[in-house]
């Protein structure tokens, strides 16, 4: 593993090849997460090198955060990301390497796995499984008129106003919210509006703050924009207020980036109590809030407050992602965002710079979608999906001998579960096991958690595979 010849693949300054070697390392799974790294005299001698080069290059990668060097223990491989970026912008000159893979050992057998296995469990699919997915039929529009809404494109970069519409209405019989259609953009799903909100609303080196874990951990779309990521941490109500003051009070963080109903991956659903308690603190530090809503329409109690942290918002600080592709499929790529309208009008712009505003398609088949098939389909997936999650709480019992810890799921898409083991090596065994089975789940690392953690989806899970 450690070789001087192993340094000659790379290019530069003798001390920027072992940072390399040691870059690689990680990125490949070879060196794992909290893993102590040789000592700096070791690391010398087996090098062949000086020991002032090692102490360079660890000092390099520790100010880069992939190390954590800790006086009288050693070094070790960071075992979280948050407030660290590796690169702060995309960097189109990097070495081919950094552009092939970078999965670890257990996400590359995850993927041999699924292009060489057709009746697989694939818990670590978060989509909609194709079953499900409503059928939906084009209103009776000429191809005529298709050309001219492309053509008028430039007049519709907020969006269609038929949909926008819809989406008003639609935000008003699920949640009793009044929605101006002015101050809805449509997007093409979650991921573009958090794309622009990067670019619109942060710059680099900007301080952000997510709930610890998070989906938003394993977007690169953050890193490829330099923001430091800080992580709040959270009870079976979401975040805690005493958490996200601690790190306020230690960071200058700008925005709050939250996925309070059904959150991915820990499922829990924020109480209307503690929404309105982080958007009083928030709004005493200027903090803005990014609010992620995918799994709302997807409870399994009608009694359960799925109320936006949006709808409590008099003073227009929150900034609401509203999306369809856990309803209607991710191919169906529409979604919106909900702003102030100043907000949304520049946003837009940058939009229009980039990619040149949005197909007409699936506007139409959103539209068609919230006017039609919304209430029905979303009471069917409910109960599809809690159908499903029953199962597989009955299946993790039984094969974990009782000895694996959740909490039951109140809707949306994941089961969030503790392992019975205590090392890095036992959990690996579990995930193998597993990979036997042709189940496939996804590691608590990926959200930015510790050791120990998995998260199922349970619309994939098959009992007759089992």
């Amino acid at each position: 593993m450690w070789n001087h010849q192993k340094l000659n693949a790379y290019q530069g300054a003798l001390f920027n090849k072992v940072s390399q070697l040691i870059e690689y390392y990680i990125e490949q799974g070879i060196l794992i997460a909290g893993e102590r790294l040789p000592s700096e005299r070791e690391l010398a001698n087996i090098l062949n090198i000086n020991r002032t080069t090692v102490v360079r290059a660890l000092d390099n990668l520790s100010e880069r955060g992939l190390l954590i060097r800790r006086q009288g223990s050693g070094t070790f491989v960071n075992d979280k990301k948050w407030g660290v970026q590796a690169h702060t912008s995309i960097n189109w000159r990097l070495p081919a390497r950094f552009y092939q893979n970078k999965q670890s050992r257990y996400q590359q057998k995850v993927e041999l796995i699924r292009r060489q296995q057709s009746n697989i469990i694939d818990l670590a699919n978060g989509d909609l499984p194709t079953i499900w997915m409503p059928k939906l039929l084009l209103p009776n529009i000429s191809s005529d008129e298709l050309i001219m809404h492309e053509k008028n494109s430039d007049q519709l970069q907020l969006g269609l106003p038929a949909l926008k519409t819809q989406i008003a209405n639609y935000m008003q019989q699920r949640f009793a919210m009044s929605v101006e259609t002015s101050q809805i953009l449509i997007t093409s799903g979650t991921q573009q509006s958090l794309f622009l909100i990067t670019q619109g609303l942060l710059k680099s080196g900007d301080a952000i703050a997510i709930e610890s874990p998070s989906y938003f951990y394993s977007l690169p779309l953050f890193q490829a924009a330099g923001l430091r990521l800080y992580g709040i941490e959270c009870d079976n109500e979401g975040i805690t207020l005493d958490s996200l003051s601690k790190v306020v009070s230690q960071q200058p963080i700008k925005w709050l980036f939250l996925n309070p109903i059904f959150q991915n991956p820990l499922g829990f659903v924020m109480s209307d109590k503690r929404k309105k308690e982080i958007l009083a603190f928030c709004r005493s530090q200027c903090i803005g809030i990014v609010e992620d809503d995918a799994y709302s329409g997807l409870a399994f109690n009608s009694q359960l407050s799925i109320s936006p942290i949006k709808k409590f918002d008099h003073h227009n600080q929150v900034i609401y992602l509203g999306s369809l592709s856990k309803y209607i499929g991710r191919n169906i790529r529409v979604g919106w965002m909900i702003a102030p309208r100043n907000i949304i009008e520049n946003l837009a712009n940058i939009r229009q710079h980039i990619d040149s505003g949005l197909s007409i398609l699936p506007q139409l088949l959103a539209e068609e979608y919230l006017k039609n098939h919304y209430f029905t389909h979303q009471h069917f997936l409910s109960e599809q999906l809690n159908f499903k999650a029953n199962q597989l709480m009955v299946w993790l019992n039984n094969y974990f001998d009782d000895t694996i810890n959740y909490q039951k799921p109140l809707g949306g898409f994941h089961l969030y579960a503790q392992l019975p083991v205590k090392s890095s090596q036992q959990e690996i065994a579990i995930l193998n096991q597993l990979l036997a089975q042709n189940i496939i789940v996804s590691q608590g690392s990926d959200y930015g958690d510790k050791l120990g953690w998995i998260r199922l989806s349970y619309g994939h899970f098959n009992q007759n595979l089992v």
